[in-house]
């Protein structure tokens, strides 16, 4: 087990970008994003010296209560079943636990809820598990629909979508919708539209500044789209795509001219980039596990479910409790008093 330093960092990204279980948030430039955590990387090693597991590591410090939040968003990025070397970097987080007198540590790996193995070896290591039926209780989505590409051509994508999918991005062509990758100008655009979204959606956005980091860190790996109608900006989304997936991360459309499907098209647009860059898969994110009809946000599982992908039901989170009372007090502090201020919505999205 080794803490990385900065110096080393560069090992460390090299790693987890070629990986396959790597993400996006477990980058090195993801702590570029969040800016307002501490970061620390942590690897394990082969008896040859080469890394075979990683852990990046973000530290939100809870001054009020005298404690850390260790966080590892989509990590740990190893073999999953490989019980020596989960054990190797838990020590890791163990170590930073007590440099930064942590309470907890979280892990939310991209495993399914069937892998019962490495359920088992994380029971092993002290974690619990922790999930909620909705999907949408931690802090990342628990539920995830994805387009497994399978080394399928755009072609063969096309004809493989639902026949409504189909025609809703034909007629966003015929009208003449516009999709194009853009830069950081249009972020003011990008951001009132995804205010429009989250008012008529109910739901809290990000600021300019956010996005504005997250474009500048993750550089040639992320991409902001947006679909115009007679030259007028009227959706956008921004998509990552690294160590083989491509990620919708965020996405928003606007009150007007929804009648030209440019939704559909933008998706489209998207999903041929992760074809053209050899991705394994579209990961069109979060959707409600609850799949009743009349539930809420069944209409963006349904949407999503146009473009005949796959629902995977994750395993949800595990946590490591180093200090129960301490845990207590933040969960308490959070869901019944607010005093901590922005937590909670720090903690959302990783």
């Amino acid at each position: 087990m080794e803490i990385l330093k900065p110096e080393q960092y560069g090992e460390y990204e090299t790693f987890v970008s070629s990986h396959p279980n790597g993400e996006f948030t477990q980058s090195i430039n993801w702590q570029k994003v969040k800016n307002n955590w501490e970061f620390e990387a942590v690897v394990s090693r082969d008896s040859q010296g080469k890394i075979v597991g990683s852990m990046g590591v973000l530290i939100q410090r809870i001054p009020l209560i005298g404690t850390s939040f260790l966080y590892a968003p989509r990590g740990p990025v190893c073999d999953l079943h490989d019980r020596d070397v989960l054990s190797d970097l838990k020590a890791g987080a163990d170590q930073l636990a007590r440099k930064h007198n942590a309470h907890m540590l979280k892990i939310d790996p991209n495993v399914p809820m069937g892998d019962t193995r490495f359920i088992e070896i994380a029971k092993g290591l002290g974690f619990r598990q922790n999930y909620g039926p909705e999907g949408f209780e931690g802090i990342q989505a628990r539920f995830n629909y994805r387009l497994y590409l399978n080394g399928r051509t755009a072609d063969e994508l096309f004809a493989n979508l639902t026949q409504k999918t189909r025609y809703n991005c034909r007629v966003a062509m015929k009208k003449g919708v516009e999709i194009r990758v853009v830069g950081k100008e249009y972020l003011g655009e990008f951001v009132r539209i995804m205010q429009a979204t989250g008012e008529r959606d109910g739901f809290n956005t990000r600021p300019k500044a956010y996005f504005e980091r997250m474009l500048d860190a993750l550089g040639e790996h992320v991409r902001m789209y947006m679909g115009f109608y007679q030259d007028q900006p009227i959706c956008g989304a921004i998509t990552t795509n690294y160590a083989g997936k491509a990620c919708y991360v965020y996405g928003a459309s606007d009150n007007v001219y929804r009648n030209v499907m440019p939704n559909y098209l933008i998706q489209w647009e998207m999903i041929q980039w992760a074809v053209e860059t050899g991705c394994t898969v579209y990961d069109f994110q979060g959707v409600s596990g609850n799949l009743d009809e009349n539930a809420h946000m069944y209409g963006l599982y349904r949407f999503k479910r146009g473009f005949n992908g796959t629902l995977d039901e994750l395993a949800g989170e595990f946590d490591y409790l180093y200090q129960p009372l301490k845990t207590r007090m933040v969960s308490h502090a959070i869901a019944l008093n607010g005093k901590l201020g922005g937590l909670k919505r720090r903690l959302k999205r990783g």
